[in-house]
């Protein structure tokens, strides 16, 4: 069946990627983006409607001349020690952006919202592998603006009607498997694109030993003294923004409704490393750095409600086929990758 989605942040990493799903599956998209962060280039196909959440007007305005049947909202402002440094951005765009998204869909009886969330909002590990059943005490503004927009969604829900699921995503990573979208971030603090980033430098010609390609710890308690993380592909991701999305259309749930997204495997900064190294063929070196504060030892997800409730699994299980497709785009487009 064919539904009218509009899609917030769609010029973004992820929601360009969700953009290219939705259209490939024959659905109706409009993307609303201030391309901030977005690239005009990445929305192929989809309307495009330029505004701001954090401006009530601009967010009534997406609404304008079109139905929606559901909304997915992906805009939103994603560092972690940016939030530290500047939180009054994020209350601003990610919990007042959120709240007039809100206000724009009650207008105009929009009931359906999947929405982009994360493991932040879970805080420091007190289990593992973390389930959506961990306490939820965010250590940073980011994770606190999230978790606050996923509060007011359940509140809209039991007022006003809003069925709502929130994926909380561990680490999104990889590039659009057919290398038409990468990921372009600006400043770039992911790890992958950070070392492929490095690994075009070398192959340019760049001396192995000028690297500024940081390990921010080494002494955790890990077997290589790195952090563990789970890494869950884009595609994965889109997938189960895809699923969430019928099962909202189908009734299958209502109110609100979280879902962890990972692959319940958790690799260590020292191995994403050697895999981005074997898949290049680049002699990539790294300084070690001290912790960032805040980094937890260990991050891998329970990802068994998203199995059993939306028929969600991830392809993508291996995380060499992860850093494959991002090497695919980095290396077809240097210039894009490196900004």
């Amino acid at each position: 069946m064919t539904s009218s989605v509009l899609v917030t942040g769609g010029a973004g990493y992820i929601g360009s990627h969700m953009v290219k799903l939705l259209l490939r599956q024959g659905h109706r998209v409009t993307v609303f983006d201030n391309l901030s962060t977005g690239q005009r280039d990445a929305v192929q196909g989809a309307d495009f409607v330029k505004g701001d959440l954090r401006q009530a007007t601009d967010a009534a305005r997406a609404f304008s001349g079109c139905q929606f049947d559901v909304v997915m909202h992906f805009a939103a402002s994603c560092y972690v020690g940016e939030s530290v440094q500047d939180p009054a951005k994020y209350y601003t765009n990610n919990v007042i952006g959120t709240l007039n998204l809100l206000e724009a869909m009650r207008a105009v009886q929009v009931k359906r919202l999947v929405f982009s969330s994360t493991c932040s909002t879970y805080g420091d590990p007190v289990s593992l592998p973390m389930s959506e059943d961990h306490p939820q005490h965010p250590v940073n503004p980011y994770g606190m603006t999230k978790l606050t927009a996923e509060r007011a969604m359940a509140d809209y829900g039991r007022a006003y009607g809003l069925d709502t699921v929130a994926l909380r995503y561990f680490n999104a990573a990889g590039c659009d498997p057919e290398g038409a979208l990468g990921e372009r971030h600006d400043p770039e603090t992911h790890l992958i694109p950070l070392v492929l980033r490095e690994a075009l430098r070398l192959r340019a010609g760049g001396k192995p030993e000028d690297t500024q390609l940081q390990v921010f710890g080494d002494d955790f308690d890990t077997p290589d003294g790195t952090c563990i993380r789970d890494y869950v592909h884009i595609a994965d991701l889109c997938a189960a923004h895809l699923l969430a999305m019928e099962c909202l259309i189908g009734g299958r749930v209502s109110g609100f409704n979280a879902f962890n997204l990972g692959t319940e495997k958790g690799y260590s900064v020292k191995e994403v490393i050697e895999t981005c190294r074997r898949i290049t063929g680049q002699d990539i070196r790294y300084r070690v750095s001290g912790r960032r504060a805040g980094d937890p030892a260990r991050l891998v997800a329970s990802a068994a409600r998203a199995r059993a409730e939306l028929g969600w699994s991830p392809e993508f299980n291996d995380l060499a086929e992860i850093v494959e497709t991002a090497w695919r785009w980095f290396s077809r487009e240097p210039a894009r990758a490196i900004g």
